[in-house]
């Protein structure tokens, strides 16, 4: 044993353990803490400055944890505070490695089917859907809550596992924005049964370098699946398509453009947030009545399908699934104001593929508008060309056939430049989105089609939140539910 461990307590081994902590300021009593710092954040792939979280071990002690994990080295650097807890602390090399293994072991105890769920767009909504239609044959479905899809939601995910193992799958969402195996390191933890490929987008190419680099991390889900795994992939992508050679187990491919296993077909949107299409799976189909809009959704909802198809599930049992599913917030979220005005609230994230899919999507369902109108925010982490694409994607909006375009901070500016230089009748630019609320706000009239559509720095829910402070909805139960929310 270690020289700092010396004074371990063996009881520690048997005592009870209620749950794991990751934020002192949350540990409740029969707890064990997991104390990070700055080395394991750097080996886990994560960028920035983090807090070393070693000082705040005595107040964990004195919120009724029953111990605490702690580097070795960091010990020693801090023994003035910790010393006297040295027999309730479990040294690691690195701490949040142990968190991983940890929710590993759980997950090996477990030993039910994962689910696990990539793309540059459409991972949450697709990874809902898909615990949707599996919970609708009846099955316990654990999912990540919120985004929680790196080397530290993942393994807190599964950690529930610990507290109930009573769940029959799981649906996780894996993500990367680094060029350091992040999704292999996640197939470490918990190696996917099923592994869904959604698409490959020119997103974080900032730290990736290029759309190959892109392609080549996300294809590490189907890389570290089990050889007896379901690769699910996406037949519109070729890049996806491709990575069928990566695997030897069975392959189910969805799409509406390509020949696919699980399709769709007649394709119809009335008005937003009713959408209508056939279900086509290889031995049957099934008409769908569908709350989200957009051929992107339809294709979240193909892969979800798929997902079912390979449960065994049949056609009409996922067609009734899809048609009590409700939009995720601040995804494709469809607003029907009470003054006839509606707002696709699309604030969660965006790069030039999503928006350009969701433009086609308000042209496409918006031929009765009056306007048709784009609040999009400045595009973050797209590298050293961010302004050369932000300019290629004004242009392209142009082109698209909407009405008004109203960019929000920084470099959406070039958007709505290069857009009034391709002929855009209107188009303005807010240096922040209070301001373009505010503007909006004002500005909207009855007949209007919206979609507020950003990446999360951004913030452009404020738009949302401006209209919400003037305008009735519809419904005003989906009013109170943004504002809990």
């Amino acid at each position: 044993m270690n020289a700092d461990a010396s004074n371990f307590n063996p009881a520690l081994l048997e005592a009870r353990v209620n749950s794991f902590a990751t934020d002192s300021r949350r540990v409740q009593a029969g707890e064990v803490f997991f104390a990070f710092s700055q080395p394991d954040f750097q080996n886990n792939c994560f960028n920035g400055e983090f807090a070393d979280s070693h000082i705040y071990i005595p107040s964990a002690f004195e919120k009724g944890v029953v111990a605490c994990v702690a580097r070795r080295d960091r010990f020693a650097e801090h023994r003035a505070i910790l010393g006297e807890f040295a027999d309730r602390l479990i040294f690691a090399d690195d701490a949040i490695l142990a968190f991983q293994n940890l929710a590993h072991g759980v997950y090996l105890e477990w030993k039910k089917p994962v689910i696990a769920i990539t793309g540059s767009a459409g991972k949450t909504t697709a990874k809902e859907l898909t615990a949707h239609v599996l919970e609708h044959s009846g099955r316990k479905i654990l999912r990540n809550i919120k985004n929680y899809n790196n080397g530290l939601g993942l393994p807190m995910t599964v950690l529930n596992l610990a507290k109930d193992d009573s769940y029959d799958a799981a649906v996780l969402e894996m993500g990367m924005s680094t060029p350091h195996n992040e999704i292999a390191r996640l197939c470490k933890i918990t190696p996917p049964d099923v592994a869904v490929e959604l698409n490959v987008l020119p997103v974080h190419v900032e730290h990736l370098g290029s759309i190959e680099n892109v392609a080549k991390a996300k294809a590490e889900l189907i890389e570290g699946m089990k050889a007896d795994g379901t690769a699910i992939l996406n037949a519109d992508d070729w890049r996806v398509a491709a990575m069928r050679d990566l695997h030897k187990g069975q392959t189910i491919t969805f799409g509406i453009e390509n020949a696919a296993d699980v399709s769709a077909s007649e394709i119809k949107m009335e008005r937003f947030g009713e959408t209508s299409f056939i279900l086509n799976l290889p031995d049957e189909k099934a008409e769908v009545r569908f709350a989200l809009s957009g051929k992107h959704n339809v294709l979240n909802a193909l892969a979800a399908a798929a997902v079912g198809f390979s449960f065994g599930m049949s056609a009409r049992t996922i067609a009734d699934a899809l048609q009590t599913v409700e939009p995720p917030p601040q995804r494709g979220e469809i607003l029907h104001f009470a003054d006839n005005f509606t707002v696709i609230n699309d604030s969660y994230n965006s790069n030039p593929a999503a928006l350009l899919g969701m433009v086609e999507t308000l042209v496409e369902g918006g031929s009765e508008a009056k306007r048709r109108i784009v609040v999009a925010g400045e595009m973050l982490e797209l590298g050293a060309d961010e302004r050369k694409i932000h300019a290629e994607t004004g242009a392209k909006l142009a082109a698209s056939g909407i009405d008004f375009l109203i960019g929000v901070r920084g470099l959406a500016n070039e958007m709505t430049k290069s857009a009034s230089a391709n002929n855009l009748k209107e188009s303005r630019f807010f240096e922040n989105s209070d301001a373009a609320g505010e503007f909006l706000a004002n500005e909207i009239k009855a007949g209007d089609l919206v979609l507020v559509k950003g990446s999360r720095g951004v913030r452009t829910e404020k738009v949302i939140e401006k209209l919400l402070s003037k305008y009735e909805l519809e419904n005003r139960e989906i009013e109170k539910e943004f504002n809990r929310g």
